[in-house]
């Protein structure tokens, strides 16, 4: 006997908002239609009620998935919706600024997962100016009161969209013919920050209504959030060795007569005797190019509108039109003072004194050697509209349907103004503890400076740092004058759109395979970056102004509060970045020889270099029959896809030293095919146990910004990093087994195991690579990273889960995953954390409800950088919601978010050397947040 869903499963399940597989439906005939419309005036809201449809569509689908739907129409369970699935296992999030913006399914990259809103694509754009556009999706856009429910698919089926290795995220929006005939949700709260000491009011409002006739509905739902960023932390970029020390770069040493620039005259090398000897035994040893006092403050404003028409003019025929328009704006200005102890000519050849420890220069101390003030002020916007229409014809034993729409996301940084100051002073740092730097004197242009006459930490002086006004013989004749770099004025927007048509046909049957359906899909995608910039070429008397010019002030008292012992660098002032802006922009810096330079894509290297575009045109085909019979169902299928690939960018035509009238546009094609079959078996094995097995072929094709030509170059390290417009996509072999065991109402213990061979994988190799380095004019080597196609890869792992409601109001719900992944060469795999844990213990009765969330997660590797791996540390979170209903119309919740106040730490990771942890790349902490709010729903 076939397996077959009561009538009346299925209309509870639709009247839930539930998205039952389309086997569950196979027999709705008018009189389920009536039954259906009878029952969907069935309101089910609270914690436990989402929990309960959650496993509820768990159990039903015959893929691998787990789920998340909203407490109640427009209330999602997190005011971000990727926190809300990171506590699904084997879902987890980065947190860089301080809340999540990207996720990792099953222990791989973010870029191996797929975010679909609606079951299509939703085009994503970035606002960060180092971020490369790719194909993971920005959840910090997605208002998650537009959210009914999130499916994380982590096994395919055919008639849903390629493109993952990890997993797949269905993000749904509500339908108006599911709600009430007239309802009115919505929210007014306030965010606030406790590092920040302020907040900022948050407002939502949900309108749906539906005819008496129930056959046409609209719903409209807008949004305006508002919240300020600040993120304190300590910073190092690059790292350096002791042979750069002993030799220097580009000649010269620590042991060696060196040439003070700010006094003209020639001073002995610093570095003797104990120091000296300590060097020479350690040739190799890795220290921090640059130890920074970070200090990033952002206003985030987003704005959201959406629209849903539902049509049904005919029982048989359902038409639903999508509309969704983002606008939000992300400002930031980023405040970096810093010592730049890897400096070729100033910091290298100053080194007095060191110790290493394992490999790492832990403790060094420098004469009169560079720091920097650096404050960068950027204007970014991600703007993103979605259109969407589909149709679709249900009968008895056939259904068809048209589906067409477009997508588009813009990005970036409109504008970038970035003024450098300089001084030099001594100073040593220590790494051993907390990274700390300690000043013992500072001299701008002068003989070294020596504690007893100097005392103090250039850090606290405005008077000490000023830009970098060149040399020559006299500042006022243009031919005998070299500008200095005080900066820059740079724009890179991008953006991000695909417009595709799909039409899908199936036919039911009256056997055990009960459906067969296909389809055919077109997709056409662009994605790019376009960058412009000018320098800020400064002439001493002119354009060499020092910070004291622009509103210095000191640093909030908590700045760094909650880090330990920092020495100096908690002690600092900053600017004001705006007045910075202002004066750049209105070339109050120019000499009168001087014109106010225009931002153009040729006016250097690395602007035209990270100027790209990358098109994708898919064409898909599929067909999938599922199947049921005595306790046995699931579906098998195969989808071929073509893909085409074109990606565009510049080239220099006369070698290394190029100049900005000798590029030329590029354009590498490439195209390939894919048959993709899968297979999905499950079995109840007994009406509370399940058991299901996955096998499936599937690619994830690389991110954008690896396919395309870009290039930076760090002068300084000689480093750099870069695209690669050949590589192929990844190709894997999926298998998963779970077991669902259904003890109780509203409980789940699950267990899943998953393997993953992925062919092509691509990891970031280093290679030796001649460029012209801007800041000498010469051509050099520099070791640049790009993506490979490196080999195979194996991810493997398993996943337990618990839920259930236990007495008296109170639950639990908790998993653990662990994940192995490896590259055949040994190299770690990005964003994968060993081992990864939640906890939600929650509360609920008629007027109160209450849960908390304990996150952990395990180090993992993220990227390469100026030749380093870098890893994230293990990282905990805690958040915490209470609510309380004061009538059936009106609730009060209080939201609290990173209650630790959690450490987010990144280091580099150097082969050979075991003590790398020690090599901080970035030391943050964003605060606590508490957000209040009042919703109603009627």
């Amino acid at each position: 006997m076939r397996h077959r869903k009561s009538m009346l499963s299925t209309a509870i399940a639709v009247c839930l908002g539930i998205a039952m597989p389309v086997h569950a439906q196979e027999a709705a005939g008018e009189a389920a239609a009536d039954e259906a419309t009878e029952l969907d005036r069935v309101v089910v809201t609270g914690i436990r009620a989402s929990l309960q449809q959650a496993l509820d569509t768990k159990r039903n689908s015959d893929a691998i998935i787990d789920v998340v739907t909203a407490e109640d129409v427009g209330k999602f369970p997190s005011t971000n919706v990727a926190e809300a699935i990171s506590t699904l296992p084997g879902v987890t999030i980065d947190k860089a600024f301080g809340q999540g913006e990207k996720i990792s399914i099953l222990g791989t990259d973010p870029a191996l997962s797929r975010t679909l809103l609606n079951g299509q694509t939703v085009a994503s754009a970035d606002w960060f100016i180092t971020d490369q556009p790719g194909r993971t999706f920005n959840y910090s856009l997605l208002a998650p009161q537009l959210v009914g429910r999130v499916e994380v698919y982590k096994s395919p089926e055919a008639h849903i969209d390629e493109g993952s290795i990890g997993g797949t995220v269905i993000v749904h929006t509500r339908k108006p013919l599911d709600l009430e005939r007239t309802t009115i949700a919505g929210h007014v709260g306030y965010l606030y920050n406790d590092r920040i000491e302020g907040g900022d009011p948050q407002a939502s409002l949900l309108f749906g209504w539906k005819n008496e006739a129930g056959n046409f509905g609209v719903i409209v739902a807008a949004q305006r959030a508002d919240e300020g960023i600040r993120r304190d932390g300590v910073e190092s970029y690059g790292t350096v060795t002791g042979r750069d020390y002993a030799e220097g770069q580009g000649g010269g040493g620590s042991f060696d007569p060196t040439m003070d620039w700010g006094a003209g005259v020639e001073v002995p090398g610093p570095c003797s005797g104990a120091c000296e000897a300590t060097l020479r035994a350690n040739p190799d040893a890795i220290a921090p190019n640059s130890i920074s006092a970070h200090y990033f403050e952002q206003q985030r404003e987003r704005d959201t509108i959406s629209v849903a028409l539902q049509f049904r003019p005919h029982e048989k025929l359902d038409i639903e039109f999508n509309a969704l328009d983002v606008t939000a704006h992300y400002d930031n200005i980023s405040h970096s003072m810093f010592a730049f102890n890897g400096n070729a000519w100033n910091s290298l050849m100053r080194l007095r004194d060191l110790e290493v420890e394992g490999g790492v220069i832990t403790r060094a101390s420098f004469t009169n050697a560079l720091t920097v003030y650096d404050l960068i002020n950027r204007q970014a916007t991600v703007d993103t509209d979605s259109y969407d229409l589909k149709a679709t014809w249900n009968d008895e034993r056939w259904f068809a349907s048209a589906h067409a729409g477009t997508t588009k996301a813009t990005g970036g940084t409109g504008r970038q103004v970035f003024g450098e100051f300089l001084n030099w002073a001594d100073y040593s740092y220590d790494l051993t503890g907390t990274p700390r730097l300690d000043f013992g004197g500072y001299n701008y242009g002068s003989a070294p400076a020596t504690s007893p006459n100097l005392p103090g930490s250039p850090f606290t002086d405005p008077d000490a740092f000023r830009i970098d006004g060149g040399w020559g013989a006299d500042p006022n004749d243009p031919a005998g004058w070299n500008t200095g770099w005080g900066g820059n004025i740079v724009t890179k927007p991008t953006w991000d759109e695909e417009t595709y048509g799909q039409v899908d046909f199936g036919i039911r049957l009256d056997s055990p395979v009960y459906q067969v359906r296909f389809g055919l899909k077109r997709r056409e995608h662009e994605t790019g970056q376009t960058m412009a910039g000018v320098a800020v070429a400064a002439v001493a008397g002119y354009g060499d102004a020092t910070t004291a010019r622009f509103s210095p002030r000191p640093l909030p008292s908590n700045y760094l509060s909650g880090f330990g012992d920092t020495g100096d660098l908690s002690n600092r002032f900053t600017i004001d970045g705006w007045a910075l802006a202002d004066w750049i922009l209105s070339g109050d810096w120019l000499a009168p020889w001087q014109t106010m330079p225009t931002p153009d894509v040729f006016a250097d290297p690395s602007f035209v270099q990270n100027t790209w575009t990358v098109t994708e045109d898919v064409d898909a085909a599929y067909v999938q029959a599922d199947y049921s019979w005595n306790g046995l169902r699931g579906n098998v299928g195969v989808r071929f896809v073509r893909t085409e690939s074109d990606s565009m960018g510049w080239q220099c035509t006369t070698g290394a030293a190029c100049t900005a009238d000798a590029y030329a546009q590029v354009s590498v094609r490439k195209k390939y095919e894919d048959f993709l079959p899968n297979l999905n078996v499950v079995y109840d094995l007994a009406n509370d146990l399940v058991l299901r097995f996955s096998a499936a072929k599937v690619i994830s094709r690389p991110n954008f910004g690896d396919m395309s030509t870009y290039l930076w170059l760090g002068p300084q390290t000689l480093t750099g990093g870069g695209g690669n417009p050949d590589l192929d996509p990844y190709r894997s072999t999926n298998l998963d087994f779970s077991a669902e065991w259904y003890f109780a109402d509203n409980a789940i213990l699950a267990g899943t195991v998953f393997h993953k061979e992925v062919g092509n994988y691509i990891l970031h190799t280093t290679r030796t690579e001649q460029h012209l380095n801007v800041s000498n004019g010469e051509v050099m080597d520099f070791t640049v990273s790009r993506p490979d196609n490196a080999g195979e890869a194996t991810i493997k792992g398993f996943s337990l889960a618990y839920q259930q409601a236990l007495w008296g109001g109170l639950g639990l719900l908790a998993n653990y995953t662990y994940a192995d992944a490896e590259a055949s060469n040994g190299d770690p795999m990005p964003w994968t954390s060993k081992d990864q844990y939640n906890i939600s213990p929650f509360f609920e009765n008629d007027r109160w409800s209450a849960r908390v969330t304990y996150s952990w997660r395990s180090k993992y590797y993220t990227q390469v950088d100026r030749g380093n791996f870098l890893v994230t540390d293990d990282y905990e979170s805690l958040d915490a919601s209470i609510g309380f209903r004061i009538n059936d119309r009106l609730s009060l919740t209080l939201d609290g978010m990173n209650l630790l106040d959690s450490e987010y730490y990144t280091y580099a990771q150097v082969e050979g050397v075991p003590n790398t942890e020690k090599l901080v790349r970035g030391l943050y902490r964003t605060g606590r947040r508490y957000m209040a709010s009042l919703r109603m729903q009627f």
